[in-house]
């Protein structure tokens, strides 16, 4: 075990989009902390979430493995049904599964949780961590983010506080509690998650950049089909085209300060060279309900859907001395990676009994040979609230193929050519499409994947006349 060891930075943010950074080609966002901290180490531009939606693809990143192969495949605790029916799955993170705070704790790592959770009742400190701040089974601040915010395990500050400062002041403070032992610092902001809210100075801002640009007025919407899921059937799916909402700029900008702040007490306390820093989002952007907020375009598509934009994201690591400044990796990875990779920075050697669908990055962010595996899965056997319906989909090298359960039809698409996914080239590569579609059954066989069966009661769920579950796993009557 190395005599210094890192201390390991974790900044998992909520539903971040792929395109939100202004070094990932925002022109509106302005986050020049976070651009800094790219120029410092490494930009991955084919980064991944393990699932459309968050709790599946935290679970993936706390244990190495894939959701399907976890047992979560959907946020906890939804359930949404439309021709086909709700997919069952754990509603809580396991408690036979070994996370990374277990392995880095027993390691000799101090671990501190800050922020969202939202992996069950059983809270961050069941799994490893000495210090939980703010976790628990919320998916969101409950009342918003300006105190009082509702959050049980996080004292409310004085009323009109903000969250996301207030989870930035934590953390400084944890950093600041040095006891000599090397530092895990798992800080999940519950931003930029819904309700979009922010400082009204900030704001004010970007209306006025909004103003300055045009923006204003551009229609920033396109309405599309109607949901597929019957709890919001009377709907209609919302795109948005372009990055133009004021408050979620201002979400960002507050986001952006956040890094800056504690990766500044890290460089106070002398300890920044020594730290491994990633930073990274759990799903894509919100672009198709909600109040769509942000734009994941040249991406098709955006949280809750299979389609790149669901599930690409930002991805950046630094590490004075290992990882290259100013680097940049178009080498497809995945949430599931940090798990191996935590432990090699930390010198510590993954658990043979376990089984890790993640590799260890370190020699690819240090410039080296990419990590060997044939392909990347994804399997979201659910109706989102967004417009995605139940699909899974299997990425190897440039080659994408996309399976939807509704109806059994699959999609080739060549990432590299079209990131967007417009060109389906299925009915001109029959040998790609049945070399992949052969590769994801198999994936799916070998992890126990749940597949989604067709719902008897479709008709008269959608007419009103039986109930069908809301989106959150209560059965409601329609209408």
């Amino acid at each position: 075990m190395p005599a210094n060891r890192p201390d390991i930075f974790l900044f998992l943010i909520d539903d971040l989009g792929w395109r939100d950074l202004a070094c990932y080609g925002s022109t509106f966002h302005e986050t020049p902390n976070l651009d800094r901290l790219a120029r410092a180490g490494m930009q991955c531009s084919d980064a991944y979430a393990t699932c459309p939606v968050c709790s599946p693809a935290r679970a993936s990143i706390m244990t190495g493995k894939a959701p399907a192969r976890i047992g979560i495949t959907n946020f906890i605790a939804g359930n949404a049904w439309g021709r086909l029916m709700g997919v069952d799955y754990h509603k809580e993170l396991p408690v036979g599964e070994v996370t990374i705070a277990e392995r880095l704790r027993q390691g000799g790592y101090r671990t501190v949780h800050i922020g969202k959770w939202h992996l069950g009742g059983r809270g961050p400190e069941r799994f490893g961590f000495e210090v939980n701040i703010g976790g628990c089974h919320f998916g969101h601040p409950p009342r918003g983010y300006r105190a009082p915010w509702g959050i049980p395990t996080l004292a409310d500050a004085e009323p009109g506080s903000w969250l996301t400062a207030q989870l930035t002041r934590e953390a400084v403070r944890q950093i600041a509690a040095d006891d000599g032992r090397p530092l895990f610092l798992n800080l999940w902001h519950y931003s930029v998650h819904t309700p979009i809210q922010a400082p009204e100075h900030l704001v004010a801002k970007y209306r006025a950049k909004a103003a300055r640009l045009g923006l204003d007025q551009v229609s920033a919407f396109v309405e599309g089909e109607a949901f597929p899921c019957l709890h919001k059937k009377d709907q209609r799916v919302r795109r948005r085209m372009l990055q133009s909402d004021p408050v979620y700029a201002a979400m960002m900008e507050e986001l952006d300060g956040s890094i800056g702040e504690v990766l500044a007490a890290q460089a106070a306390r002398g300890r920044l060279d020594d730290t491994l820093v990633v930073f990274t989002s759990d799903n894509g952007g919100l672009s198709s309900a909600e109040g769509s907020p942000t734009c994941n375009a040249p991406l098709a598509e955006g949280k809750g859907w299979i389609e790149e934009g669901g599930v690409r994201v930002p991805f950046l690591a630094c590490w004075p001395g290992r990882i290259r400044p100013g680097s940049h990796c178009d080498v497809p990875l995945w949430g599931a990676d940090l798990h191996p990779t935590f432990l090699a920075a930390a010198g510590l050697s993954p658990d043979p009994a376990q089984h890790a669908d993640g590799v260890d990055l370190l020699p690819l962010l240090a410039g080296g040979v990419a990590p060997e595996r044939e392909a990347l899965f994804w399997h979201y056997p659910h109706y989102s609230n967004q417009g995605g319906t139940p699909a899974c989909s299997v990425r190897c090298g440039d080659w994408k193929l996309v399976e939807w359960f509704e109806d059994g039809r699959v999609g080739l698409f060549n990432l590299r050519a079209d990131p967007a996914e417009t060109s389906d080239r299925s009915a001109e590569r029959p040998d790609e499409v049945a070399r992949l579609h052969r590769l994801l059954r198999d994936w799916r066989h070998d992890v126990a994947a749940r597949i989604p069966q067709p719902n008897p009661g479709h008709a008269d769920m959608l007419a009103g006349r039986k109930p069908c579950p809301d989106g959150d796993g209560r059965f409601s009557v329609p209408g």
